[in-house]
Parts: C-alpha cells; structure tokens; sequence
C-alpha cells in the first residue's frame, strides 16, 4: 500500500498541474464566464494563482476518496497538503520577488508546479508515516468548503490587498 502513495501523489501532480493550467485560461476562453470566474483565474494576481491549485487539488482529494474510504486520516492529510501547497505559492513569489526583483513569467508558472510538486510530496509522506489522526473529519471536509466559498467571494468582492492586485492591469478581482 505504501508503494501506490507515491503512485497517487504522481497522479494528483500531475492532475493539478494540467487542470490547473487550464483554469489559467478557461475564464478568458469563456468570454468572462461568471459561474467559471469562481474556480478559474480571472487574473493574474497571486490569490487567482493559488485558486489554481485549490481547486484541482479539491476535485483530485474527491475522486481519490472514493479509492482511500478505510484511511481514517485521508480528509486531515489532503487538507493539511493542499494548505502547504497554497502557502508556498505567495511565499515563494513574494520572496523571489522581494531578493531578485520582478519575476519572468516562466518563474511565476515554475511557482505553480514547485508548489503543487511540494504539496503532493508532502501528502505521501504523511499518508506513509501514518502520524497525522483525523479526529474530525468533518472539520476537515467544511475547511475545503470554507475555502472554496472565500475563493468564489473575493473573486466577485475583493479585498484591496496586495494579494489581489493583479500585476499586469493594476485592478482586483473581475476587471
């Protein structure tokens, strides 16, 4: 069994990295979609980058539930790997960013991956050492719901944060 953990975080890498591609553009390929704009990138500010990654890694967690339904501690580990992965795309941009300058765009979509990769890394491990306990599946499952819920919020009322800022255009949210 601890072999296909690995094989899993192989697949869901890739899953998020594909799906989360395409989100990228799907908003723009829809003609400004509303109901697309809540899971897909309406811009290229860093929360619409990370909304990326949320929501394939979500769709990835719920077709891999239904393979993972005796470990106990599945909802605990896929939250606790896609808040990792959430965490190091504004972590990693803000920090390239504030030592060498602007980032390239090829550097901005390296983000995206290094922290997908990092994530599902993480998720294997946890998922192999067996150490995280779930007492509470529940509160684990409503987090990913509070989650989607602040994605689609703040992609229609945006906070003026510089997380939201959209570098290229200089607006928030559905410009």
């Amino acid at each position: 069994m601890k072999k296909t953990f690995s094989l899993w975080a192989l697949c869901g890498f890739a899953f998020v990295s594909a799906f989360g591609t395409i989100l990228h553009y799907l908003y723009e390929w829809t003609g400004g979609n509303a109901f697309i704009a809540l899971f897909s990138g309406v811009n290229e500010s860093t929360w619409e980058h990370m909304k990326l990654l949320f929501f394939p890694m979500l769709v990835f967690a719920i077709i891999q539930s239904f393979f993972f339904k005796d470990q106990k501690n599945f909802w605990c580990v896929k939250l606790y790997s896609t808040l990792l992965g959430l965490i190091l795309i504004p972590a990693i941009f803000y920090t390239y960013n504030g030592v060498v300058g602007k980032s390239p765009d090829w550097i901005n979509i390296a983000i995206f991956f290094i922290s997908a990769a990092i994530a599902y890394y993480f998720e294997s491990r946890l998922f192999k050492s067996g150490k995280i306990k779930c007492e509470r599946k529940k509160i684990a499952i409503l987090s990913f719901v509070i989650i989607a819920v602040l994605f689609g919020l703040f992609t229609f009322f945006t906070p003026r944060l510089g997380i939201f800022l959209d570098p290229v255009l200089g607006g928030y949210g559905i410009s």
